[in-house]
């Protein structure tokens, strides 16, 4: 039921100047607000009244909620709905159906006692029509890709406030660094040859050509000093003979940082750069990076230096600037974070290179595996170490076994106090390689992943959502991806595991209240702060976790998981794209928070005082949480199917 005060004499002036304070209404003139203000009403629902019903409502009133909160949602049958959107105090009401003159596209229920502003429906039409840019910002911001707009909007500002004049490594296309054309060169031209050209066009790389095949690889300087001078090879051998074969390439419109995270991952310091078919030239790193005050590509080669472990120390610590200068140059979140991993899977593979120095060789094949956060490549200032040992299995023999769990211990207890002094403290739930549990042979790892999908007790669910994400940090890759093909083949008919993944993602809710006022913690320690971990990221984690796993993708980063998602039949791509959205926004202000707290000499944590957020980060967080809330709602209704 709702109750009308219409005899109550509305303020027209104060109620233009409360629109006004809105960012859907913001720059808009004095004079037209008042007007668009005049004779409204002020109307008073009670929790629990149906505002408006889907399909059969008519809207005669644009309304404003003043105080209070109400849901949207939209009615799939009889017994069925989806929740759309929440919206509370400043949340508008009925704009799409009053523009495009239809009733009801969702059915509007007061979450609790609601009060709101009713403008009458002509007026607010004689708004549009004399400010028709109103109805473009508000369909762009309340659109399913609001998070993404507004995201895009917070870097954008970061972009042009605080480097307008400066290099952008996030946004420059690679294209655009090619100076001059690069040299090309035939496979068949002698090693002498090919140095002389080098030298007259004073080029540190040139291409070579294969008249069958077309480009086909790259000659560098480096190509010179490693495979000739060092090994005195022959001059007059042909240039095909010590080329390096082209593993990479990249399309000219890819931005410089895309370019950065190939090079680290694939170890390369050169890139082909390519417009379709058509090869423009190279791109080195040290075109990219080595006039930037500190570069990803020459830390690595700074630690590659390295000869003892306390000597890594220092270097480890250049990381929060290293994610400062990305932030500030408006890289997406987890380009920062991917970039991040690789330099810590840097450190921990010299670490691991100095103590193999010490130990000796290993007595069988392994891998150092990373799990968590880690294994997602999703670390950010506050990462604890989650690691693991997988080893082959070291043959029959008593000896045997008992070389491999020796080694293999020494390794996992002597490296654990060196990540300590990087900055990786020691992880609380103990799923370190130190511990002897989780330093097995590849045997004994099948048998934990078999019976962990074979359970769905608390403790084991816990297991298996952190290894579920394992990738290798160092080691041997093949052994890592054959326990991964043995974990795929398990859970492709495991629907029981499979079915608990899915239930599980839906335990953690998000602040759904907070229209009104976040929901924070109420501990002593957290007190009015919101936790953007659990309450945000973990959801959307678990969510891709189990539908990347339900479709037999092998990615274990949660951005990539999403994507991959989104290209497969029958799901969702919507839901996917926008939960990609609230997760890079999600990621960015966590990013942003450990930052400054690193600033003020202050513990990197994940809870974030609301009060201290700008106006546009909590209407996109407000976005993101209802985002995830769609999210939830996709996964309860399909969850059957699993």
């Amino acid at each position: 039921m709702s109750h009308l005060t219409s005899d109550y004499n509305m303020d027209s002036r104060a109620l233009a100047d409360f629109l006004g304070k809105l960012w859907f209404f913001s720059g808009f003139d004095e004079a037209h607000l008042q007007k668009l203000s005049a004779g409204a009403l002020l109307g008073f629902y009670p929790k629990g009244t149906v505002i408006l019903q889907q399909d059969v409502s008519e809207v005669d009133h644009l309304m404003l909620i003043e105080r209070g909160a109400a849901r949207l949602y939209r009615r799939e049958s009889e017994d069925e709905s989806t929740l759309v959107d929440y919206r509370g105090e400043g949340g508008l009401i009925g704009v799409a159906s009053i523009l495009s003159k239809s009733k009801a596209s969702h059915s509007v229920e007061t979450v609790e006692d609601t009060f709101c502003f009713l403008i009458n429906k002509e007026q607010f039409l004689e708004f549009a029509r004399n400010n028709p840019i109103f109805a473009e910002n508000y369909y762009r911001k309340l659109s399913t890709n609001l998070v993404g707009q507004t995201y895009s909007e917070l870097r954008a500002e970061v972009i042009n406030n605080s480097l307008s004049e400066d290099f952008q490594l996030a946004c420059v296309p690679v294209g655009e660094l090619l100076k001059r054309k690069t040299e090309v060169i035939d496979i068949s031209e002698s090693i002498h040859r090919a140095a002389l050209r080098m030298a007259e066009t004073e080029a540190s790389v040139v291409l070579v050509n294969d008249p069958d095949r077309g480009i086909v690889g790259i000659l560098s300087d480096r190509d010179l000093r490693s495979k000739v001078v060092a090994r005195r090879a022959d001059y007059d051998e042909p240039v095909g003979s010590i080329m390096t074969d082209i593993a990479s390439s990249i399309e000219s419109s890819a931005t410089c940082l895309d370019a950065v995270i190939r090079m680290l991952k694939a170890d390369i310091h050169h890139l082909v750069v390519r417009r379709g078919s058509e090869t423009l030239g190279v791109i080195t790193a040290h075109d990219i990076l080595a006039s930037q005050e500190i570069s990803p590509v020459l830390l690595l080669e700074e630690i590659d230096r390295q000869t003892e472990a306390h000597s890594i120390y220092e270097l480890a610590k250049k990381t929060p600037r290293l994610i400062r200068k990305f932030v500030e140059r408006g890289a997406k979140a987890n380009d920062i974070t991917k970039i991040v991993a690789l330099i810590n899977d840097h450190l921990v593979g010299k670490l691991l290179v100095i103590l193999q120095d010490k130990l000796g060789p290993p007595p069988v094949r392994f891998a150092w595996m990373v799990m968590g956060s880690e294994g997602r490549m999703e670390q950010t200032l506050r990462t604890d170490q989650d690691n693991a040992i997988v080893y082959e299995d070291p043959g029959p023999s008593w000896e045997s076994t008992k070389a491999a769990k020796l080694y293999f211990r020494s390794m996992g207890n002597q490296i654990t106090p060196h990540l300590v002094e990087c900055g990786f403290p020691l992880c609380k739930g103990g799923y370190m390689a130190s511990k002897t549990t989780w330093r097995k042979p590849y045997s004994v790892w099948t048998g934990y992943f078999d019976e962990w999908m074979s359970t769905a007790d608390q403790y084991v669910m816990l297991n298996a959502k952190i290894f579920l994400d394992f990738r290798c940090g160092f080691g041997s890759e093949e052994l890592v991806e054959r326990l991964r093909d043995h974990v795929m083949e398990n859970i492709r008919t495991n629907n029981f595991f499979l079915n608990h993944l899915a239930k599980d993602s839906l335990v953690i809710k998000p602040p759904l209240s907070f229209l009104r006022n976040f929901i924070v913690e109420r501990d002593e320690e957290h007190g009015n702060h919101l936790d953007l971990k659990m309450r945000g990221l973990v959801p959307i984690v678990d969510f891709a976790r189990a539908m990347a796993l339900k479709h037999q993708i092998r990615e274990t980063n949660t951005t990539s998981r999403l994507l991959a998602l989104s290209s497969t039949e029958g799901i969702d791509k919507e839901i996917c794209n926008d939960v990609i959205s609230a997760y890079e926004f999600l990621m960015h202000l966590r990013l942003v928070h450990q930052l400054r707290m690193v600033q003020h000499g202050m513990e990197p944590n994940n809870f974030v005082n609301p009060s201290e957020l700008s106006d546009l980060e909590k209407q996109t967080l407000k976005g993101a949480f209802g985002v995830i809330n769609r999210m939830q709602s996709y996964m309860a209704r399909i969850r059957v199917e699993i």
